[in-house]
């Protein structure tokens, strides 16, 4: 073979701390824009803390809420998440980013869903919150 041959490859160099340099195989993947919701978060650490308890690995939502630091009344907030219809759930883990001012699902209106333990009901009561009339 005599002819040139040309290799091209696509690749990213990035700052880190202390001015090092790291190299990356392709494009740098953007990162999103906006910030996740509140509620969205507190979503995502009451599934967690539930898996925690059933795997035996934290006995209780009293233990788990001393090593969170936090009072077993905020856990019992955290954990009634949990009760929520699987789409419910799934609804708040997807919310949309917000890319400035308040959240757009409010931590408090989703607790008061979650008290009711029929999912049907949980399901119109979702529907009328996030209606565009309230």
């Amino acid at each position: 073979m005599t002819g040139k041959l040309t290799v091209s490859r696509k690749f990213h160099i990035a700052r880190e701390g202390l001015g090092r340099k790291r190299f990356r195989e392709g494009e740098e993947a953007a990162k999103p824009a906006g910030r996740v919701q509140r509620v969205s978060r507190l979503m995502a650490l009451a599934i967690e803390c539930d898996r925690l308890i059933r795997e035996g690995v934290i006995k209780n939502q009293s233990e788990l809420a001393h090593y969170a630091q936090v009072t077993t009344a905020r856990m019992t907030h955290i954990m009634w998440l949990t009760n929520l219809a699987p789409e419910i759930q799934e609804a708040i883990l997807f919310l949309p980013r917000v890319e400035s001012g308040p959240d757009t699902v409010k931590e408090i209106e989703v607790r008061r869903i979650a008290r009711v333990l029929d999912w049907g009901v949980q399901r119109g009561m979702w529907r009328e919150y996030l209606s565009p009339e309230r």
